[in-house]
């Protein structure tokens, strides 16, 4: 990355959209993924390959996942058994999914994020009241089974496309597991910080991650959540909920332009 401009980007991108993350609780990809394919050609500064951008993306996620995940733990908004349990499968299965994404082309990892992206988009137009509550984390009970299949479907998904699936992951708690909306987006940090670390693990091991922009992604990445974690707690949880919706739906509709364009 021999631009300066290229640089500054990423390091601006890196810490407002982590801010973004820390605040809605999601990992970022799903608007980190767009603003690094389209910025930098848009502003004049070169472009970055799908592999690249995956590689990038994921990089976030592990660095915004961990660091909104500690705020968020400090209001008690982190369900730890949840966690440990799709933590894991996650993890296993989003390193298997960043693995073979090593030999699938740029096109179908488009595609494949462009649906993901949808489908999270329409899930959430579907309100669901009862989600504004919040009782105590030691409260809730889990169906664990489905919990599990969950993450380990999205995991090798979410592997393989550069994410830590957390853009699909809140939607399918909140409304398939029926998760209260403030721990469903701390656990989803959690969450998101273990897939993203089996994910660049991967990634990292067969050679689509650029070093340069991910370490300026890292310095942007790390204070961005602890800001908009603290903010969350200030917002009511039906608004979080309608900015959540718009976030996955435009960078759904982004995607799915620019796929079909390709086609």
């Amino acid at each position: 990355m021999e631009e300066p401009g290229m640089a500054v980007l990423v390091l601006v991108l890196g810490f407002t959209i982590s801010c973004l993350a820390g605040f809605l609780g999601i990992g970022g990809g799903i608007v980190m993924a767009p603003a690094l394919l389209y910025l930098p050609a848009l502003l004049g500064l070169g472009t970055l390959e799908m592999r690249e951008v995956t590689g990038l993306t994921i990089t976030q996620g592990l660095f915004a996942g961990l660091s909104g995940a500690i705020r968020h733990d400090r209001y008690r908004s982190v369900h730890r058994g949840l966690v440990a349990w799709m933590g894991t499968c996650i993890a296993i299965s989003a390193l298997a999914g960043a693995i073979i994404s090593r030999w699938v082309a740029n096109e179908i990892l488009m595609v494949l994020f462009a649906a993901l992206a949808l489908i999270a988009a329409g899930i959430m137009l579907f309100p669901r009241d009862d989600a504004e509550t919040a009782p105590e984390t030691g409260e809730i009970v889990v169906n664990l089974p489905l919990a599990v299949l969950i993450a380990l479907v999205i995991g090798i998904l979410g592997g393989m496309v550069g994410q830590g699936g957390s853009f699909i992951l809140i939607p399918l708690m909140l409304y398939v597991l029926k998760l209260p909306l403030r721990v469903v987006i701390g656990s989803n940090l959690a969450l998101a910080f273990l897939a993203s670390l089996a994910g660049f693990v991967g990634k990292l091991a067969t050679g689509q991650i650029p070093l340069l922009p991910a370490m300026l992604l890292v310095v942007g990445a790390v204070p961005g959540p602890q800001i908009g974690g603290n903010l969350i707690h200030r917002a009511s949880p039906r608004w979080l909920r309608t900015v959540l919706a718009v976030v996955v739906a435009a960078a759904a509709v982004v995607i799915a332009v620019d796929v079909y364009r390709l086609s």
